[in-house]
């Protein structure tokens, strides 16, 4: 127990005047029954979640500022850099201008050690009015009021923040942004004329074989088409005390984002959970640029809009970070009402960055809208709103939920649904202190985006030539009924994320030429800059050689690679169906024969990074099916978050996936191998050497 908080407080990089509680406060006992706690902590709940000494301890007097940096905005406190700074009786300090601000909305504790000040900082508006117009103009923390008490519970026993925020019928609050940056929601036009980019979304073909006999016919004869969007043309956002004085890139540079994150502040989030998930929302908001805009809803036993879409501005950025701090737990876990209050602020907002998304985070399961009864699936479709549902075209809005499933205790296989329905993924945070390297993981993508809607469409060129089938996984797909054409439903690309389908067509008997030609492949996408649709120049076109005698053909390693991703995937989902209905034996004999089946492909043989990645992978699940015990704790979620990453072709987080040196890296693209870097060499904006190391699978069992 102490040496996890001993933990904590180093990744924090200070000293924090706080104690590991020896008993439980009274308080507790009033809380709403249906509130979870944590096994570890159950003190009254502040920014760390962590009961303090006395004010007029020799402790407080002792402590100084975290490494120079203020707690609050997380910028340096350099003397005589046209700052005023206020220490505390603490021996806290911080930026004058941000602690004023926080005692203006009430807070009259440090939000270092949440020590209790009996002197505070006063600012008067006359002396700074360019701040006390920036205040009146933002209109969300003018509607936040501090509560009569931290420990104050209302009569339905549930707090999800130490602000009462006063929300409004409609969320259309959210901060104007530049024209140039985004779309007024009631324009829905849209420009077809190609848009003529440098870096194109690169698109390949692949048979399986060369050359087919002419006097053969081929079923199922498989081809790959490969896609590959282009590199970013700028560097995301990292704001802080960097000595670099190079301007930032341009806010056109890239596409900007509109982010929703909902969070559990649930009674089981007190203490290092909710202190994580800060420090983690704190590396959100502080990589996110001026153009982006970020709201963040609250959720326990009911939801709270904590603020609205708000530019990530150094003002922004500021109150931002000021109301994730304000958060404490309590109360149950509501997760439909914290998706429809997320989805509410983007059917209700006024202007649309181009890349819209929701982070779910929860270590619980829901106990208001899902009930299982014995012979009864879960409907998992009634906690997500139906406007943000992914096969709902409709209403216009795709918003994918990237769910985060926080811990041993955590519904996996609704959080899973979730992504599921809204075109998501769904990650596993094992290990408490990797959040801030799975969000990273996270918005490394969504801060990276280059092309978005992207579709293919696939036209059979000979004529007695059938398409059978279209392996998309989780992306929409149609086929015609006579075979003939076929289309795939991408939607958005990370830079340089790569997508494989595999299309099989029933090659027939032909003797009339030497080569025949199969397929044709038409790429279109939307630029995210100027909203012009973008038509591929150059189609891909297969063709195959048809000699009048075999030959010996060598199968394709990327036919073979993609074979073999397909062949996992369908092995891990039946394993999975097995291992619900107690059969673990068999599970782990599905895993083990396709583990034994890849090893033999030619891909595998020839030492394919995707290949080893999916032979781990397969061998750490078996592991995770040993017994009914260990499948329910991590065995679930694992293996339901490797199911969302090879069905959307897209990194998600699981057991040590973060870790650079982990075998289990598949689909992670540079921008977001780079954010997870940051994450782990930076701690509260300040370079630092990595202090939380992710968790290894497994360590309290011994590999073999």
């Amino acid at each position: 127990m102490s040496s996890k908080w001993r933990k904590l407080k180093l990744a924090f990089g200070f000293n924090s005047c706080i104690h590991i509680p020896k008993q439980f406060d009274d308080s507790s006992t009033s809380l709403n029954t249906n509130a979870r706690f944590s096994a570890d902590t159950s003190a009254d709940t502040s920014a760390v979640t962590l009961s303090v000494r006395s004010p007029s301890s020799s402790a407080h007097r002792s402590l100084k500022s975290p490494k120079g940096t203020c707690a609050i905005c997380l910028n340096s406190l350099k003397p005589g850099n046209g700052q005023a700074i206020f220490t505390a009786e603490c021996s806290h300090s911080f930026h004058f201008h941000c602690i004023t601000s926080n005692v203006k909305h009430g807070n009259q504790i440090c939000p270092v050690c949440r020590a209790k000040w009996k002197e505070v900082p006063f600012q008067s508006p006359d002396l700074h009015p360019r701040n006390s117009q920036l205040t009146r103009d933002n209109g969300w923390p003018a509607a936040i009021r501090r509560l009569p008490s931290s420990t104050q519970v209302n009569a339905g026993g549930q707090i999800s923040s130490l602000y009462h925020v006063t929300e409004p019928a409609i969320f259309n609050d959210d901060e104007p942004i530049d024209q140039h940056t985004s779309i007024p929601c009631d324009n829905n036009s849209i420009e077809t004329n190609c848009h003529d980019i440098i870096n194109k979304v690169e698109i390949r073909t692949y048979p399986e074989v060369s050359s087919v006999p002419k006097s053969a016919s081929r079923d199922a004869f498989a081809v790959l088409i490969h896609l590959k969007a282009p590199q970013s043309e700028s560097k995301q956002y990292i704001s802080g005390n960097d000595t670099d004085s190079s301007p930032p890139p341009v806010e056109n540079s890239r596409a900007s984002v509109d982010l929703v994150t909902v969070l559990d502040v649930s009674g089981s989030m007190l203490g290092t959970k909710l202190a994580l998930l800060k420090r983690a929302m704190g590396f959100v908001i502080q990589n996110m640029g001026p153009s982006d805009r970020l709201s963040v809803i609250a959720f326990s036993s009911s939801a709270r809009r904590i603020f609205p879409l708000r530019k990530m501005t150094d003002i922004g950025r500021q109150e931002a970070l000021q109301a994730v701090n304000s958060l404490v737990s309590n109360g149950g876990t509501n997760i439909a009402e914290g998706l429809r209050k997320g989805a509410k602020v983007f059917s209700d907002r006024r202007w649309k960055n181009p890349v819209c998304s929701i982070i779910l985070l929860s270590d619980g399961q829901d106990t208001y809208t899902v009930n299982s009864r014995p012979g009864v699936g879960a409907d998992y479709q009634s906690l997500v709103p139906n406007t943000i549902h992914h096969n709902n075209n409709s209403l216009g809005l795709q918003i994918p939920v990237h769910a985060f499933g926080f811990g041993a205790d955590h519904d996996a296989t609704s959080m899973h649904s979730i992504s599921e329905i809204s075109g998501g993924t769904f990650s596993f945070i094992e290990a408490e202190e990797v959040i801030q390297d799975a969000f990273a993981q996270c918005i490394g993508g969504l801060l990276s985006v280059v092309v978005q809607e992207v579709k293919l469409d696939i036209r059979c060129v000979h004529p007695r030539l059938q398409l059978s089938s279209v392996k998309a996984g989780s992306y929409r797909t149609s086929l015609t009924t006579d075979g003939r054409m076929a289309s795939i439903n991408v939607g958005d690309l990370y830079a340089e994320e790569e997508r494989d389908f595999l299309v099989t067509v029933n090659v027939p008997i032909d003797s009339s030429n030497d080569e025949m030609s199969l397929l044709n492949v038409k790429g279109f996408y939307r630029d995210p800059i100027t909203k012009e649709m973008v038509a591929l120049e150059e189609t891909s076109e297969v063709t195959i050689e048809r000699p009048n005698i075999s030959r010996e053909l060598v199968v394709s390693i990327e036919v073979d690679r993609q074979r073999n991703r397909l062949q996992a995937a369908e092995a891990m989902s039946e394993a999975r169906i097995a291992a619900e209905r107690g059969q673990l034996s068999s599970a782990v004999s599905v895993l083990d024969s396709c583990h034994k089946t890849l090893s033999e492909s030619v891909s595998a043989k020839s030492g394919d990074r995707l290949c080893v990645s999916l032979a781990a992978e397969l061998k750490e699940m078996q592991e995770r099916m040993a017994n009914q015990h260990i499948y329910e704790q991590s065995g679930r979620a694992y293996v339901l978050s490797g199911l969302s990453s090879h069905s959307a072709q897209r990194a998600t987080a699981r057991g040590d996936s973060t870790d650079s040196t982990t075998l289990l890296q598949s689909y992670q693209t540079p921008s977001m191998v780079d954010m997870v870097t940051r994450s782990q060499t930076m701690v509260l904006g300040a370079p630092l050497r990595r202090i939380l190391q992710p968790a290894k699978s497994f360590p309290e069992r011994h590999r073999r």
